[in-house]
């Protein structure tokens, strides 16, 4: 599930495991073997099935045998974090208490207005050009930023946030980057200790669970690679099926169309969800052995013939993209809106968008978890770049107006000038 095959293709391994099984062996990278949950039933009973199927890496046998390198690919994505994600009963309960209850404080209305000037100022970035790629200059970048703002992230530990995040996501040197993200998250959670603010750090620190420092770090990380990934590809699958002949928007798709066809068809998390059996389990024809990684098929599963009525009626409750059980996606309604809220911004920008290659040779990025595009490339009528400082003058006239906040109020530390990164830039711009 590594190779550049599984990326062109993955259904074909899908459809091959099961044609045997529900379940079938695969190799999520070189040297890491594990079982892959194909169908849409046996799926639903992995994941409800908390006593039979725990969720915490601890006791992988072949990691905890040194039969795993440290630097496998893989492990960034399965290794043991105390979040909610990696835990089990009580403990899971507490963090994701935690977690549910501060992503519960983001409105609709706040959402939007969260996203709107940072889609702007993306727009403004390259619509003089003529052409972009909107992956890499719009899709990937806004939910980085977003996370930052949602974070409450002053400049320079906004940008190092970016950039070790980014390059945990394109596997570049990522034990260096995992370091500069622990160390600039832990300096974040010190400064929201001090100078709270309306940002899902200070929630999560002010939530009655008291999370310690270690263990909101870790719900950070967990939120930023649950939301930043499988929001970058929603929002460019999505853009990529508006804009091809298929769903172009000459078949009058709406937006929420176009979202829930890549949730059953192109799921941005494709497979996931690692569970450990606590003993040898036979799933459908397939054993799976104690302490060995299952990993859900959400692609597989929503592919499965069982569901091609759900499937073609579009029905949103049946689809796994969102999984399932007490470890299911809390932010499924916030991640909706961020990605209509960010594709109706561009399109109403640049209305006359148009892929530069065909939707069928648009290459697939490599890796055994996700659905992601390479690039998405486009052209269209070169604009002005003037949307930043029309949203700036619409604050400053409205009644009643504040500044945007910056992301925090600490002395302006006297380090040696260094390039801006993206979020610092944003700053400068919105500190009206």
């Amino acid at each position: 599930m590594h190779d550049a095959a599984f990326a062109t293709d993955p259904h074909q391994v899908y459809d091959r495991l099961r044609e045997h099984a529900p379940a079938g062996p695969v190799e999520l990278a070189p040297g890491v073997d594990a079982t892959l949950v194909v169908e849409h039933e046996m799926a639903l009973r992995v994941l409800q099935n908390t006593e039979l199927f725990a969720r915490d890496a601890r006791r992988w046998k072949a990691l905890n045998e040194g039969r795993i390198g440290m630097d496998s690919p893989v492990l960034p994505m399965m290794a043991y974090r105390p979040s909610c994600l990696f835990t089990d009963g009580a403990v899971h309960l507490r963090l994701r208490k935690a977690v549910v209850d501060s992503l519960a404080r983001l409105n609709t209305t706040r959402i939007r207005r969260d996203v709107e000037p940072i889609a702007d100022y993306l727009i403004d970035q390259f619509s003089e050009r003529g052409r972009a790629d909107l992956l890499g200059d719009y899709a990937k970048l806004l939910p980085l930023l977003l996370f930052n703002k949602l974070f409450g992230c002053p400049a320079d530990i906004g940008d190092t946030v970016t950039t070790a995040v980014s390059a945990i996501f394109d596997g570049k040197d990522a034990l260096r980057a995992n370091e500069e993200l622990t160390a600039s998250l832990m300096e974040l959670i010190a400064l929201k200790r001090r100078s709270p603010g309306d940002d899902v750090t200070s929630w999560l620190i002010q939530h009655p669970a008291g999370l310690t420092d270690e263990e909101l770090k870790d719900q950070l990380v967990l939120l930023m690679g649950a939301g930043i990934e499988p929001e970058r590809s929603l929002i460019s699958s999505s853009l990529m099926l508006l804009l091809s002949g298929a769903g172009g928007r000459q078949s009058g798709m709406l937006i929420e169309e176009a979202l829930d066809h890549v949730l059953w068809n192109q799921t941005p998390i494709a497979n996931y969800a690692t569970h450990y059996p606590v003993q040898d389990v036979d799933l459908g024809g397939h054993v799976a052995e104690a302490n060995t990684p299952v990993v859900i098929s959400f692609a597989g599963a929503n592919a499965d013939p069982a569901l091609d009525e759900a499937r073609r009626a579009h029905s949103k409750g049946a689809h796994l993209a969102w999984g399932a059980g007490p470890h299911a996606c809390p932010a499924k309604d916030p991640a909706q809106v961020i990605a209509t809220t960010a594709i109706e911004r561009l399109l109403n920008a640049l209305p006359d968008l148009t892929l530069t290659v065909a939707e069928k040779d648009l290459q697939w990025r490599p890796g055994p978890f996700h659905r992601a595009l390479v690039a998405l490339p486009v052209t269209f009528t070169p604009t002005p770049a003037t949307r930043t400082a029309a949203a700036l003058r619409d604050r400053v006239a409205a009644p009643g107006a504040q500044p945007m906040p910056a992301a925090v109020s600490e002395p302006v530390r006297q380090e040696p000038a260094r390039r801006k990164g993206f979020w610092s830039s944003f700053l400068d711009v919105f500190r009206v």
